[in-house]
């Protein structure tokens, strides 16, 4: 199977291919436009701030590229957020393939989440092995709302999409440097 974790400098994208390492698999790290597209699988992770990373997408020419693939694509954290039409966060585009925003937590929470929240409500094959309201590990100031292309949902002082698919692409706004056993069924399931 051929991995591609996309390449565009937006974070700990070796924490992602060292997790699929220890699944038994291989993953290539690239912003190769003909190995993105050629690849089985593709996995779009992030961290940072949208608008330095959507900046990066331009540059490169992936911004086009990525709402056009065909195959699976996973987009994990900041991916995921870079997949909505447009984030708060420095007043960004997004790639529009989920038709919902992203906003900053507006509550009297604590800003970032840090930490384990529950995800429930899971509704696709991707978390066919994982339990509803099992914890995920979480770090972000931003969600998405709930909207038509939610299949998961935590509660961090209001209820909002941990989870999106669209087609053949999915996002998750959870897993970074820590990567638990949920986590890595979910990954395997990938």
């Amino acid at each position: 199977m051929n991995i591609v974790i996309i390449n565009y400098g937006a974070g700990n994208i070796k924490s992602i291919q060292f997790a699929i390492q220890r699944l038994g698999y291989e993953a290539i790290l690239s912003h190769n436009i003909k190995e993105i597209q050629g690849a089985d699988k593709v996995i779009f992770p992030g961290v940072g701030e949208a608008g330095s990373a959507m900046k990066k997408l331009i540059e490169s020419g992936l911004d086009t590229i990525i709402p056009t693939l065909s195959q699976p694509v996973l987009g994990i954290c900041l991916g995921m957020q870079l997949m909505c039409n447009y984030s708060d966060e420095g007043n960004t585009k997004g790639l529009g393939i989920f038709n919902v925003g992203v906003t900053k937590f507006n509550n009297d929470s604590k800003v970032p989440q840090i930490g384990w929240n529950k995800v429930s409500k899971l509704k696709t094959e991707l978390f066919s092995d994982i339990d509803d309201e099992e914890y995920m590990y979480a770090v972000h100031s931003y969600y998405a709302p709930l909207c038509e292309e939610t299949i998961g949902v935590s509660d961090y002082g209001l209820v909002y999409s941990s989870a999106l698919q669209k087609d053949n692409f999915y996002g998750v706004n959870f897993i970074r440097k820590k990567v638990a056993r949920q986590e890595k069924k979910f990954l395997k399931t990938f």
